[in-house]
């Protein structure tokens, strides 16, 4: 897989680069501003590294689920805007993805300037699963520029036009961004130093069924808590009230308690209110007690102990999911602690993306304490899965 400091080193000034990001940040609902813009700043150093060599730099991204057409909500100029700002350069919008305004734009730059292409979900054919229909958008991506870089790691499992098909289209090379994800996750499936322990929180074990299945023979100890913890106290007999239940999936569960062996750990306590709100009125409860009339909303803190002490001893840590419902400020503790306990190992500690990444930055956590917060959570479970990711495997060539 060539590098972007390959094609760097091979020459791009005055070469128009299009260049793939994950700049897929929230906004906030009521003000349309970003709320975190840390998928912004992992684009930096490539965007940057491109722009000190000259090279005319096209972003193409996506942001939220736009329904195949224009819709101003989910507009990327905000996007622009915080790029531009970091960067301390204009970074105008382009009016569409690859059509009129686009191609203007992108013959007017010099070198050294960036340009950003409206959402490229704008258009159906981007995540089309027809393959006449992503490659005629891929073939007009493709013609604003001479080469393309894909650096937004968090889109690599999406076989769509501005990920998949322009690369077969264009001479290609992968981003820092993707080879430094790529580093980290080949160090987790690659005989990880020991103890090896991941930590797997979220909603449903449905979701995370796929990489359980696929670790669980790796590592040392799998802690798991967050809503898909219920399942598996489920599993073991115990009552979860009214808690998030996949009840299709007990006897999975019960399985892997028993091919565990042990090394699957559990909440012991559990935070639980009546009702899901930031007034709830909360209550501790043992995990193995849960009153009917209740719903477990976060881990508790003789779990947060248990949870440390499992991962006092470990060299390399995989953490993806929160512990409870971080977004109501009653339900955070379990996750902020688990989070600190993960940043403090002495070894690799890899913070999976989507959620994860969220409840760091959300929580004021130290971000540097971290080896590694990836940009990609469904890129880095299906990489953990053993699955193919398309857009890696388009750029091995």
């Amino acid at each position: 897989m060539r590098a972007v400091d390959d094609l760097i080193a091979e020459g791009v000034s005055g070469r128009r680069v299009l260049l793939r990001a994950d700049l897929n940040v929230p906004l906030d609902k009521s003000t349309g501003e970003i709320t975190d813009d840390g998928r912004i700043r992992a684009s930096l150093p490539t965007l940057q590294a491109l722009r000190d060599a000259g090279a005319r730099v096209i972003v193409a991204a996506h942001l939220g689920r736009p329904k195949g057409a224009p819709d101003p909500q989910f507009s990327l100029a905000p996007v622009a805007a915080r790029l531009g700002e970091l960067l301390g350069t204009s970074v105008p919008l382009a009016g569409d993805v690859a059509g009129e305004d686009a191609r203007a734009k992108s013959e007017a730059l010099g070198d050294g300037d960036v340009l950003m292409l409206e959402n490229v979900r704008f258009e159906a054919a981007e995540t089309s699963k027809d393959d006449a229909a992503r490659g005629e958008l891929a073939d007009r991506l493709a013609a604003l520029a001479d080469v393309y870089v894909d650096d937004a790691f968090g889109a690599v499992h999406r076989k769509h036009a501005s990920v998949y098909d322009v690369a077969l289209r264009l001479p290609h090379a992968a981003g820092r961004l993707v080879a430094r994800e790529l580093e980290v996750l080949t160090r987790l499936t690659t005989d990880p130093e020991r103890p090896y322990v991941v930590v797997l929180g979220g909603s449903k074990v449905s979701d995370k069924l796929a990489v359980i299945e696929e670790l669980l023979p790796k590592v040392d100890r799998l802690l798991i808590g967050g809503g898909m913890c219920f399942t598996f106290l489920a599993a073991q007999g115990h009552g979860v009230g009214s808690s998030l239940l996949e009840a299709d999936q007990v006897d999975t569960c019960r399985r892997l308690l028993a091919e565990a062996d042990g090394r699957i750990v559990l909440p012991v306590d559990i935070v639980c209110a009546d009702r899901f709100a930031a007034d709830a009125e909360t209550s501790l409860t043992p995990a193995d007690a849960i009153p009917d009339d209740l719903m477990g909303l976060d881990v508790g803190p003789l779990t947060v102990d248990l949870f440390t002490a499992e991962l006092v001893d470990a060299r390399t840590v995989f953490w993806n999911g929160p512990m409870g419902v971080f977004e109501l400020a009653p339900f955070q503790a379990g996750t902020r602690g688990v989070a600190e306990a993960v940043g403090a190992v002495d070894g690799l500690s890899v913070v999976g993306g989507g959620d994860s990444a969220a409840a760091v930055r959300q929580l004021g956590l130290d971000e540097e304490s971290y080896g590694h917060i990836s940009t990609g959570g469904g890129a880095s479970l299906e990489y953990l899965e053993g699955r193919e990711l398309p857009g890696l495997a388009v750029l091995a060539d």
